[in-house]
């Protein structure tokens, strides 16, 4: 479902600074966090590489900001292969050679920090390596799953309750002050697509009796208690999340008063963490699955919906957004930058081509979107930092 907006605005109001609390971002055209899993394994961990620096160098050029792909906070919570972590200090070294490379080319770039949480398998190689059980916040299995690295395609499995949520608190504190000595400008929770955060907070994943379940305040605890420790290490101004109220994805999803409800408390309450932004995810079909005949989501329009909850934080948007329709969000006041996905896959050049009016005519490469398991360097290159500027 997309926003409502009411103005014809010229693109222009995309390219427009911005003031993030003491940053200033060169335009409102943002850089989303993108899986791509093209990080070199090694037995620290995926390591970001000279591809991954390339890749971020390119978009760094014209983005306003840049959201990195999400980075394990543990190799145990890990979902993809090659997708890079923050644990180790090769991995801490690998990133603040792409931190170099942007602040390079006068880029802005925050970090996502990401605990898969239950959709992580025990046979997948981080896993499996972290020699520990796939945990969640209840031992409820999401439905679905395609593990195409592993043999016979295999669902999720029944994750192990954790014990004690501050086990991974700390594991989010730690990725933060890795983050930091990275060179990163600020860290951006991951709170959606069923992943730890939303999982935490979701009805139907958290069956919790303690007081980190049951009520709204006792499932919103765990991702205020997240934020709070990324903000001591960065401070409140450094500090954003993504949301995803329309779930569907990762079988995530509440009836809607009761998402509407529990969406709002939590937005409510992190904003008086005052925090420098709110990224809130769009219904997109493409994340949406299907079980028992029926859609997962719970559609409803996230912008409308919850803006007005927003005081303090700047709040940004995602997800099948045109240059056109966000500029009219940014001029109708709704919202202060948008975040767009695919378009940046394809044109490392997104904010210049809209600065000059060239047209977004690179067809994404679908095959190639998250890499090859095991690939080599070339392979890695293809789909990745290969997509063709604009002639200018």
């Amino acid at each position: 479902m997309t926003s409502k907006t009411t103005t014809t605005a010229p693109l222009s109001v995309l390219l427009e600074p911005l003031q993030l609390r003491d940053l200033t971002l060169r335009n409102r055209v943002f850089m989303p966090p993108l899986t791509r899993n093209r990080a070199t394994p090694t037995t620290d961990g995926p390591v970001p590489n000279e591809v991954n620096v390339e890749y971020y160098r390119q978009r760094a050029e014209s983005a306003g900001l840049i959201v990195t792909e999400g980075v394990l906070i543990t190799r145990q919570g890990t979902e993809w292969p090659h997708a890079p972590g923050i644990w180790s200090k090769q991995q801490v070294a690998g990133w603040k050679k792409v931190t170099e490379a942007v602040h390079k080319e006068g880029g802005t770039i925050f970090a996502q920090l990401w605990h898969v949480g239950r959709v992580a398998h025990p046979d997948a190689p981080e896993q499996k390596a972290s020699g520990k059980p796939v945990y969640a916040p209840s031992a409820i299995a999401a439905r679905g799953g395609k593990f195409r690295f592993l043999p016979d395609v295999p669902g999720y499995v029944t994750p192990t309750e954790i014990d004690d949520p501050t086990k991974i608190l700390d594991l989010f504190e730690q990725a933060a002050i890795n983050a930091k000595e990275a060179g990163f400008d600020g860290v951006h929770l991951h709170g959606a697509h069923g992943y730890i955060i939303h999982e935490f907070l979701d009805s139907t994943s958290n069956k919790r009796t303690d007081s980190w379940g049951g009520s709204i305040a006792n499932r919103a605890r765990f991702g205020l208690q997240a934020l709070e420790r990324v903000i001591s290490v960065f401070g409140k101004d450094r500090v954003g999340i993504k949301l995803g109220p329309c779930g569907g994805g990762n079988d995530m999803g509440m009836p809607l008063e009761e998402t509407i409800d529990t969406f709002s408390y939590f937005i409510s309450e992190i904003d008086k963490l005052d925090i420098a932004f709110i990224d809130l995810l769009r219904y997109a079909p493409a994340f949406d699955e299907v079980f028992d005949g029926k859609k997962r989501a719970t559609v409803h329009d996230v912008v409308e919906t919850y803006a007005p909850l927003v005081k303090n934080a700047k709040l940004f948007a995602g997800a099948g957004y045109t240059p056109e329709e966000a500029a009219a969000a940014v001029q109708d006041g709704k919202l202060a930058g948008v975040f767009f996905g695919t378009l940046w896959i394809a044109h490392p050049d997104l904010a210049k081509r809209i600065e000059h009016g060239k047209p977004l005519d690179n067809q994404l490469d679908l095959t190639t979107l998250y890499g090859k398991y095991g690939a080599t360097e070339e392979e890695r290159k293809k789909g990745y930092v290969d997509y063709p500027a604009a002639q200018y």
